[in-house]
């Protein structure tokens, strides 16, 4: 089975390790996950892959094609579905079912998932920006970007700014990787983990728990 899972952010706690020392960590609750489909370099698809779901959704809440999809692996449609490349070409079969236990012998995991959204923001608490100077003329100007204008498509003449200028936005609700997590501890038998340091999103926010492919040491 692919070392990858789907779960539920629960929340934070702490916990002691076996030197007394106190670690912060991210209770998830994951799977039971279901595979849904089966891709392979030589079927229609050309690439080996697996695509696996978690949380059951009632069926008049789901598209159509969705429960058809969800149907020929004999499932129900799920709320939340990906796809993960099975470079091993491990046996996977349609409808199989799997909970953490895919993880066991696994210290680091990448974390995917989606930011808390915080709305519109200004460019200090957008980027860190410093500010105007606080005193010597400035007159409600203190939490201002800036000269904007002087990075115009045409050497400052136009009206035009360029994309990607740092400038007041939408804050969050991004989908972001948090790579190199610990994996303190596996309850089987409740399906969760507990995973060292903060964890992307929001509380019940869905995520995708993989095997790190940057940490050292991970076997």
């Amino acid at each position: 089975m692919i070392p990858a899972i789907l779960g539920k952010k629960l929340g934070m706690t702490q916990v002691y390790d076996d030197n007394g020392q106190l670690i912060p960590v991210t209770v998830v609750q994951a799977g039971p996950c279901t595979v849904l489909q089966v891709k392979t370099s030589d079927g229609a698809d050309g690439y080996d892959s697996v695509q696996i779901g978690l949380e059951d959704i009632k069926a008049h809440r789901a598209k159509k094609p969705a429960i058809g999809h969800a149907a020929k692996a004999e499932t129900k449609p799920k709320r939340f579905v990906r796809e993960f490349l099975n470079l091993a070409g491990t046996e996977v079969e349609l409808g199989e079912t799997f909970s953490v236990e895919v993880l066991d012998g696994i210290k680091f995991v990448d974390i995917e998932g989606v930011t808390k959204g915080k709305g519109f923001a200004g460019p200090m608490k957008r980027y860190g920006f410093g500010g105007q100077p606080a005193s010597h003329g400035t007159e409600r100007k203190h939490r201002s970007p800036g000269s904007i204008g002087g990075h115009g498509t045409n050497l400052g003449m136009g009206g035009k700014i360029k994309k990607g200028k740092r400038m007041g936005g939408h804050m969050g609700h991004v989908t972001m990787t948090s790579r190199n997590h610990q994996i303190v501890k596996i309850d089987a038998e409740n399906r969760l983990l507990l995973i060292k340091g903060a964890l992307p999103g929001a509380k019940n926010g869905l995520l995708t728990i993989r095997k790190s492919k940057t940490a050292k040491n991970n076997d």
